[in-house]
């Protein structure tokens, strides 16, 4: 008995493994070149096995000083700018947050990437490390979008009449500069 749970545990693992490299050709890098009006930046997503935390690095120009929402949004449909991304990519409906805290961690969308700071050139440089966006297995950001806003993402925090929005977007403004996520080139 406990052989075979062994085996089929294996099994599963080595499936799992073969569809994710199917999937992305091997590959455990993806990139986003993002485009705006003045806003301009790549984005890379590095990640060995589906069960590892993926990293996310960047540099995106153009922008004010400050804070600025950054997301994962649903879809990589760039026919409307950045509006026909959709909303956060988010697969198991929960509301928006942030991911600083371990209980917000779970308790938001996938996408929900918070902010990201642009010095006073304009010039956003990022190393984020995240547990909940993936570039393997059916939950992969791959072929979705990365978008950049215009505002500070307030984490799901807002009260009064920005409470709604905050729990959809973080009220963080118009989009800015968006990219697709597509699977990265071997180095």
């Amino acid at each position: 008995d406990r052989f075979y749970c062994w085996l089929k545990e294996l099994l599963v693992r080595i499936l799992k493994q073969i569809q994710n490299e199917a999937t992305q050709g091997g590959s455990n890098r993806a990139v986003a070149v993002l485009r705006g009006q003045t806003v301009t930046g790549r984005v890379v997503f590095t990640q060995e096995r589906e069960s590892d935390p993926c990293r996310i690095q960047g540099e995106i120009k153009g922008l004010t000083p400050g804070l600025h929402g950054f997301h994962v949004h649903q879809y990589g449909d760039l026919t409307k700018d950045c509006i026909s991304t959709g909303p956060h990519f988010n697969p198991f409906n929960k509301t928006h947050g942030g991911p600083t805290a371990s209980f917000e961690d779970k308790n938001r969308h996938n996408g929900d990437l918070g902010s990201i700071k642009a010095d006073a050139d304009g010039v956003a440089r990022f190393n984020i490390t995240d547990s909940m966006v993936t570039i393997h297995g059916k939950n992969s950001v791959i072929g979705r979008a990365v978008v950049v806003h215009a505002d500070i993402d307030d984490l799901g925090k807002g009260t009064g009449d920005r409470r709604k929005e905050s729990l959809k977007t973080g009220n963080a403004g118009a989009r800015l500069a968006c990219g697709v996520i597509g699977i990265a080139a071997p180095q």
